[in-house]
């Protein structure tokens, strides 16, 4: 079974619902607005490091390719989700859907990318138990 669609996908909507929270925490409190960006920020580089080093270590196959696919499927998913959470949120139309697939695109697959290659090499350098793959 190819594991990408499942990471890209799964990804892609984390990273489009936590848009959607930071432009409503944005809205709603304006002064936690910048600190909720670093926080947002920091969860997702945790979950893509965390899930990255968790591949490596169960001894995936192929792990820099499957996350390779998997930023390229999340930015465009992140993309549209980010953009119609806040269209919900803060009346933002969807004329801001063109940016959210070329910036926010590329910004969302190389945070995926970087995240997930730093995990994988720090679990494949993890003490295995006996009897693994």
């Amino acid at each position: 079974m190819r594991t990408w669609p499942v990471r890209g996908l799964t990804l892609g909507l984390l990273h489009g619902a936590v848009q959607t929270g930071v432009v409503a925490v944005g809205v709603h409190s304006p002064g936690a607005a910048s600190s909720t960006r670093y926080i947002a920020l920091v969860l997702l580089v945790v979950v893509g490091g965390l899930w990255g080093a968790l591949d490596a270590w169960r001894g995936m196959r192929g792990p820099g390719m499957v996350w390779f696919s998997a930023g390229l499927v999340a930015g465009p998913v992140a993309g549209v989700v980010g953009v119609a959470g806040r269209s919900l949120v803060d009346q933002t139309g969807w004329e801001s859907l063109g940016s959210a697939l070329t910036g926010g695109a590329a910004f969302t697959a190389l945070v995926v990318m970087a995240t997930a290659g730093v995990g994988v090499a720090v679990g494949s350098r993890l003490p295995q138990a006996e009897g693994a793959r």
